[in-house]
């Protein structure tokens, strides 16, 4: 190596990616991965005398848990696992609105046996599933 040149040397970091390059060999700014990755969407717990409904809204279709109805079969996770995770309890809860396209999960809610996933198209207002 020449004495002019001089070499950097990615440093680890809390923010992740701080200090390596894109894909376009630009450096990556600290906190981006944080940022990007980070699913900052407001939740709303509602609690009634029988259920707990969780509630996250984003894009056209809203879907809701209907907690005391999920039986942990986790097929909603299997097929739209960007908006459905089990919990530690074993049951169905809403990480993003945004995980996967609105047919896929319309597609998951259709799969649970209790039908205990609620389909709302945020445009309308009207229920989509279960009708």
């Amino acid at each position: 190596m020449a004495d002019d040149q001089t070499m950097t040397i990615p440093t680890p970091t809390d923010a992740g990616t701080a200090g390596q390059e894109t894909a376009t060999g630009q450096p990556t700014p600290a906190g981006t991965q944080a940022q990007a990755t980070q699913d900052q969407t407001p939740v709303a717990t509602q609690h009634t005398e029988d259920t707990t409904v969780q509630t996250k809204q984003v894009g056209k279709y809203k879907v809701e848990v209907i907690r005391d109805k999920c039986i942990s079969a986790a097929s909603c996770v299997a097929i739209a696992p960007g908006v459905f995770e089990l919990d530690e309890e074993q049951l169905a809860i809403v990480i993003s609105q945004d995980g996967n396209d609105d047919q896929t999960k319309l597609l998951a809610a259709q799969s649970c046996p209790t039908a205990a996933i609620i389909v709302t198209d945020t445009e309308t207002g009207q229920q989509v599933w279960p009708q």
